[in-house]
């Protein structure tokens, strides 16, 4: 609770707020010439703040850098283990009569690349962790379950995880459904942002982790002056990249 309440605060959101909040009740209540600069400068670094992470170059250059660290890209290059642990994130269950099928959302790389990877003959075995959501029926877990399997990824191969809601009970779960098997060493899929924190927490857990990230966000992009403007797409993509600093620092 403690890492949600940093990662709040200290995205570009939430920082722009609390101090322009401050700001704000300094201009209304206090009146002493000697306040108003701090009132100023706080309202202008709330301005600035919130204006610079929603630059499309920062937030790619901090996301890319975190990305940058999460391990390889390419199936060929990840090396093989018993077990394969795939993050749900991103999904929404079913609902009936107007929602037929999940959606995956996000988490479609995560399955794909799983698919790909058993199918390279990299895992034995496929777990899929994630718990119940609240924009849909059933788990993440399940969701992801369908969908696996319609990419042609055998029933007895696949194990399901579908009680966690967050990493930390996504790995200490996973480690429970697999110690009876004795499986240490794991292929941990997830998307390339969320790669440097997931990583440590199941290190944490006992696991010996092999990297597999997915979902790379970050692509080599000309420069224009536009990409100085803010965007909303940006903004958000800064403070998911906070939170999974945040939570790294956490983890350790």
């Amino acid at each position: 609770m403690s890492g949600q309440f940093v990662a709040s605060l200290i995205s570009p959101l939430g920082t722009s707020l609390l101090f322009g909040g401050v700001a704000l009740i300094l201009l209304l209540f206090v009146r002493a010439s000697f306040w108003r600069r701090p009132e100023w400068v706080m309202a202008v670094f709330a301005f600035s703040w919130l204006w610079i992470w929603s630059m499309p170059v920062v937030s790619d250059a901090l996301r890319g850098r975190i990305e940058g660290m999460a391990g390889p890209r390419a199936v060929e290059q990840i090396a093989p283990a018993e077990t394969i642990v795939v993050l749900g994130g991103g999904v929404s269950g079913f609902r009936l009569p107007l929602r037929l099928y999940p959606d995956l959302g996000s988490s479609s790389d995560h399955v794909w690349y799983a698919s790909r990877l058993y199918k390279a003959g990299k895992g034995q075995r496929v777990v899929l962790s994630g718990g119940v959501i609240s924009t849909g029926d059933g788990s993440e877990a399940e969701a992801m379950h369908q969908f696996l399997l319609d990419l042609g990824v055998p029933d007895k191969a696949i194990m399901l995880e579908a009680t966690s809601g967050n990493t930390i009970a996504n790995a200490r779960k996973s480690y429970r459904l697999l110690s009876g098997q004795r499986v240490k060493r794991i292929i941990l899929v997830t998307s390339a942002l969320h790669m440097l924190r997931a990583r440590r927490i199941f290190e944490r857990a006992g696991f010996r982790v092999i990297p597999a990230p997915t979902d790379f966000e970050v692509i080599d992009m000309p420069f224009t002056i536009f990409r100085l403007l803010p965007d909303a797409d940006a903004l958000e993509g800064s403070a998911r990249a906070m939170k999974e600093l945040v939570g790294y620092v956490f983890a350790r």
